[in-house]
């Protein structure tokens, strides 16, 4: 493992919640026992680091771009090496995580032991405890996700004592599942169903209970997950008072204070002069117009836009708009010549000068008839995007016209890499947030992990698995039924609506947690765990095309790619780590 010593716990600026604190340290790169670890307040600023690991880009700072990873976004320089089926035991990216989500483990075990010793009722340390366990879980299972089993290590192992020797093996996938659950079982009895405004977005009772039924999930544990998912949504031991919001677009532009009550655990971030503590979601998925002209690294795909339903609950088909749209044959570029007739205007240095045979109210109008989710999700053409550029406010047009680019000086949306893809709206400022975001890599919206919708359609999968189809039509209706959604559920009429087994069932839960949670990282992870990443067409030798259906680049994913690498320079350094299948 990476040199992780007890100095991480304090380099996170002792970032609070809701503030900041300073941290007392001595020496520089130590805890010091006779200058910290003395007060509850000194145990607060502690914790808060363990919170902070998460921003780190390779923690979760960064987490929404594993949709790039799966088939409802594309995306270029940061991580592209794994879709592009390039990367290696040895690619920056693999090793940044390994590192990064065991400097989340490390700083809450550093925590457990600096806790433990202090001179606290014993009901405030087991609650402390308890939470560091919930964060700690969090780490591991992110590791486990994607490593499959990875050495254990826990507070028991002191850091600055024992680093030369810590060359444990790993354990088995079983066995770190197994302390996972233990930290969840501890956090689930010691944790608080709910925090004071003061303490808002540290770890729940309810959080706890969530993301153990997501483990259980994972490992198709149906019945276990089906309890704890049932415990959050039905509230069958407390009142949790989670709920869908009303309206969709609002949960992912939480600043200042807004609170939803759909968010079970989230990232809190902040931004603005001297309080840049917020994750990079501008950087990555705003573009050249949003605030700080940013790069657009990952961008929402062509068939995500695709899967947004008409209202009435229909699937969406363009050649129902554009006759010849998907029929015109694709050999010689037919079909893209068809759709750049359809969809471009003519600009010239961003103004746009003539229409050509475009009906852009028309195009528009395929988009907003749908889903409203899309429109809260994508950035579309001849949309509106509420953009930055000279330093000033401008509402920016995004228009089409073939391989000429917008240009955000004359108003119009440039793609940074020069794709024609759809753009993310979601989790992306709009104009500068008067004035919450002065630096583009501090965007200060809360950023959700676990949220209620996500509970609603895990519970419907685990429903579905277990043979309980009429069970999990209710639990995914209910999202579809949220009020600025407002879509029909399933069975309830139409053909189109008809789901009569469970492998249509399953079909529908693919593609509902697709448009719901676009944006927030759950799609590699989802097609991995569903065995669908090999064996449906979804990103195994899949080509990536842009909106006119021209092509982007070729996915790659087979079977060794169920797990990452484990890290070249890890087994280096501990030759008692064996490789995963297939590296």
């Amino acid at each position: 493992m990476k040199k992780i010593i007890a100095y991480i716990l304090i380099v996170f600026a002792g970032i609070s919640l809701n503030g900041c604190y300073d941290l007392d340290t001595y020496p520089g790169d130590t805890l010091s026992q006779s200058l910290f670890w003395k007060t509850e307040e000194h145990a607060k600023q502690g914790l808060m680091g363990v919170y902070a690991a998460m921003r780190n880009d390779n923690a979760f700072g960064r987490h929404f771009m594993f949709d790039h990873l799966g088939d409802i976004a594309y995306g270029y320089d940061q991580m592209d090496a794994i879709p592009y089926g390039t990367y290696t035991e040895r690619d920056g990216t693999v090793q940044a995580r390994w590192q990064s989500l065991y400097e989340g483990v490390t700083s809450a075990n550093l925590f457990i032991r600096g806790v433990t010793g202090m001179d606290l009722d014993d009901n405030k340390i087991a609650e402390f405890v308890a939470e560091a366990k919930f964060l700690r879980a969090v780490y591991y299972f992110a590791l486990l996700d994607l490593f499959g089993g990875v050495p254990y290590y826990d507070e028991t192992t002191d850091v600055g004592a024992e680093y030369a020797q810590m060359l444990l093996p790993r354990n088995t996938a079983d066995e770190i599942r197994s302390y996972i659950i233990s930290d969840l079982n501890e956090a689930i009895s010691k944790l608080r169903v709910s925090w004071d405004d003061a303490n808002y977005g540290r770890a729940t009772k309810g959080a706890a209970y969530a993301l153990r039924g997501k483990v259980y999930l994972y490992n198709k544990e149906w019945k276990n997950a089906i309890a704890d998912f049932e415990e959050v949504v039905y509230n069958k031991s407390n009142n949790y008072g989670y709920a869908l919001d009303a309206d969709y677009a609002r949960i992912f532009k939480l600043i200042n204070g807004a609170k939803s009550p759909e968010m079970i655990f989230a990232i809190q971030n902040k931004g603005g002069v001297g309080t840049s503590y917020g994750m990079p979601l501008n950087f990555y998925m705003g573009t050249r117009n949003s605030y700080g002209s940013c790069w657009n690294n990952t961008m929402p795909s062509t068939e995500l836009a695709d899967m947004y339903e008409l209202p009435d609950g229909k699937p969406f088909d363009w050649e129902e708009i554009f006759p010849g749209f998907n029929t015109t044959p694709v050999a010689n570029g037919e079909r893209a010549a068809k759709r750049k007739d359809y969809l471009s205007v003519q600009l010239n240095a961003g103004v746009v000068e003539g229409l050509r045979n475009a009906d852009t109210a028309k195009i528009l109008n395929a988009y907003r008839n749908r889903d409203s989710r899309l429109m809260v999700t994508l950035i579309v053409p001849y949309s509106i995007y509420k953009g930055w550029a000279a330093n000033t406010p401008t509402d920016m047009l995004f228009a089409l016209d073939g391989t000429v680019q917008g240009n955000e000086n004359a108003g119009t949306m440039r793609n940074n890499k020069g794709w024609v893809t759809y753009l993310y709206r979601k989790f992306v400022t709009e104009y500068n947030l008067d004035g919450a975001i002065s630096d583009r890599q501090h965007t200060p919206f809360e950023y959700p992990l676990i949220r209620y919708a996500d509970v609603l359609l895990m519970l419907a999968e685990a429903y579905n698995e277990d043979g309980q189809l009429d069970k999990a039509v209710t639990e995914l209706n209910r999202v579809r039924a949220r009020e600025s959604v407002n879509l029909p559920g399933l069975n309830s009429g139409p053909a189109w609506l008809v789901v009569s087994n469970k492998d249509e069932m399953s079909a529908r839960i693919r593609k509902e947690r697709a448009v719901e949670l676009a944006g927030e990282g759950h799609r590699f992870s989802d097609l991995r765990r569903w065995g669908w990443a090999v064996t449906s067409a979804a990103i195994s030798n899949v080509d990536a095309v842009n909106i006119y259906g021209e092509f982007l680049y070729t996915h790659k994913f087979t079977e060794r790619d169920m797990l990452w690498p484990i890290p070249a320079v890890e087994i280096e350094r501990n030759p008692n780590l064996t490789k995963n299948p297939g590296w």
